[in-house]
């Protein structure tokens, strides 16, 4: 995971001399200002936002522009510059960046190259379709296009890097090999491990990329570890809301999410290649403006060829574009490129939970904008509206009311679920002989816990888990609706719900206990809705009295496996021990 102090630049004020000044008009101004903060009121935000603008002139000038908008914790403390945000996957610029200073490291033998083959380099590496196992090269895996699609619910807090990329093997391709643009988190732990399995010092990505980038860009507030970025208390809290009334989408009562990754230290953790840092974005859009190099000095810390290659596009992320004033996206390596309103931009965005983040960058208007926000549940759209005001006014354009736009699209109705027939069949066979632990080759093992009804004969844990599950996951039970509930060890989720729908047929639901900070009520449970994500689970019972479990609408790719015995249409399969 990558922590990046948003905007600690105080280093930059302490060197004028060397960045210089730019004199244009400031993009965060007092317009600016009440915008932003009309949009946190609009969208019933429970966060903020922190924003960095930086602009080169003709002279080599930078003007740097700092601010904070809204709450950055539970406790009402305010964003500032100094604030401290997760940044998800722009964290994956940098693990890709890592990998072009290997490639660009002379010493190593074989030399690393863009079109090396995984193959060549990780033994471990393997997938089901023999052809991407054996052809994939570093292009192809950062790109997205190996036909694996995002599977993100397949790897687990206590999996260390070999053993994500041993699993990949078992996950099912749901496209053909460098067919299609399919975002996989799985690829950017693999590029992780290329440090680690490349250099005689089996050195993390963490710590190479603190060692080859942070501190020689002196981002003193950039980092993999949430014990230092904790420290100095400008942490933010992610911020959800607990919807109480479903036809209110903004509604709910404000809770703050613990901090997503606690674990790894400043080596890391399994998930810091695809989403592991907390950073100082101003410095890092300056030198992705410079080509690699350091503000204010000539030092090339990133190969420009290295940054040019992941920027410029492999694959097609978004064949058309949703708003006329757009265009299609391609997609490099951590990097996307399209056009603003004919303006070309390069950028990605940042997702985990609790956390929003976007940084842009316009190559040949000298000009970056981050956007960064703990609004869990709308801050993916707040970011858009915001960076496309911030783009408005820095580039002099009449202004596009991308508010409205974007809360039109929230406002949309959502998908009732399908409510369980009357008088449904049962499983083929009882309820309690399909509790048990359950493997999966590419997802690892999980207990499925029979809650209603009562079990009897369930396990120690089990039984621990029914005796306190209306604590930990309060009114997510249906007494009525048999159900089971499977521990999930996931940054995604903590439980899996299984609800009957019919016969061998069961309704999927990912939800996640959260506090609330209330120790008569201690827990809330996050994702617990009434609307229909298609995600259903189906057990199989062979004549021989052997149980499998197939589950649909979970791998993250947008179709699904059609026709054939439930196993060859299931995404992903798991057997009982």
């Amino acid at each position: 995971m990558h922590i990046q102090s948003l905007f600690p630049f105080y280093l930059l004020v302490a060197l004028p001399h060397v960045l210089g000044q730019d004199n244009r008009n400031p993009v965060l101004n007092d317009k600016t200002d009440a915008f932003i903060n009309q949009v946190l009121a609009d969208w019933r935000s429970p966060g903020g936002v922190a924003v960095a603008v930086v602009r080169r002139d003709g002279l080599g000038a930078w003007n740097i522009e700092t601010r904070g908008y809204g709450k950055a914790t539970i406790n009402g403390t305010k964003v500032t510059e100094k604030t401290l945000f997760g940044i998800g996957s722009n964290s994956k610029l940098f693990n890709v960046l890592a990998t072009g200073l290997l490639i660009n490291n002379e010493t190593l033998s074989p030399r690393l190259s863009w079109t090396t083959k995984i193959a060549s380099v990780v033994p471990i590496w393997g997938l089901a379709d023999s052809t991407a196992s054996k052809e994939a090269t570093i292009l192809d895996v950062m790109s997205h296009r190996t036909g694996l699609p995002r599977h993100d619910y397949s790897y687990k807090w206590s999996d260390d890097v070999p053993t994500v990329i041993k699993k990949l093997k078992f996950q099912r391709p749901s496209a053909e090999f460098r067919d299609v643009f399919q975002y996989n988190n799985n690829m950017y732990t693999l590029l992780s491990y290329l440090p680690t399995v490349l250099l005689p010092s089996k050195v993390p990505l963490a710590r190479y990329v603190k060692q080859h980038i942070f501190d020689p860009l002196a981002m003193t507030s950039t980092t993999y570890s949430f014990e230092v970025a904790n420290s100095g208390g400008q942490l933010a809290d992610g911020m959800v809301r607990q919807v109480t009334n479903v036809s209110d989408p903004f509604g709910g009562i404000p809770r703050a999410m613990p901090y997503w990754s606690v674990t790894g230290g400043e080596d890391g953790n399994v998930l810091s290649g695809a989403a592991g840092v907390i950073s100082n974005a101003a410095i890092w859009l300056q030198t992705l403006l410079l080509d690699g190099t350091k503000p204010g000095t000539n030092q090339s810390v990133i190969p420009a060829a290295a940054l040019q290659r992941v920027s410029a596009g492999i694959t097609v992320e978004v064949a058309a574009a949703r708003f006329p004033e757009l265009s299609p996206v391609v997609y490099g390596g951590g990097q996307a490129r399209s056009t603003y309103r004919g303006h070309e931009i390069i950028k990605h965005d940042g997702a985990v939970p609790g956390f929003h983040t976007q940084i842009t960058r316009l190559p040949f208007d000298d000009l970056g904008v981050a956007v960064l926000t703990n609004d869990n549940d709308y801050g993916n759209l707040i970011m858009e509206v915001i960076k496309g005001n911030l783009l408005d006014e820095a580039l002099g354009l009449e202004k596009i009311d991308w508010n409205s736009r974007y809360q039109a699209l929230v406002s949309t109705p959502l998908v009732p679920a399908t409510p369980r027939p009357p008088n449904s069949p049962l499983p083929s066979v009882n309820f309690t002989s399909l509790a048990g632990t359950y493997n999966s080759g590419g997802y690892g093992k999980f207990e499925l816990c029979l809650v209603k009804p009562h079990a009897p004969s369930a396990s120690s844990s089990c039984m621990a888990l029914a005796a306190n599950i209306s604590s930990i996951l309060p009114g997510a039970i249906n007494t009525n609706i048999p159900t089971f509930i499977g521990t999930w060890d996931s940054p995604w989720l903590s439980h899996v719900r299984l609800t009957h729908f019919s016969g061998n047929l069961f309704n999927v639901s990912a939800l996640t206990s959260l506090p609330t900070g209330n120790a008569s009520a201690p827990y809330w449970a996050y994702g617990d809705s009434v609307t229909d994500f298609g995600a259903y689970a189906e057990f199989v019972v062979s004549s021989r009295r052997h149980i499998g479990l197939g589950f649909t609408g979970i791998w993250g790719a947008e179709s699904s496996l059609k026709g054939g015995p439930a196993r060859e249409r299931a995404e992903v399969w798991f057997d009982k021990a």
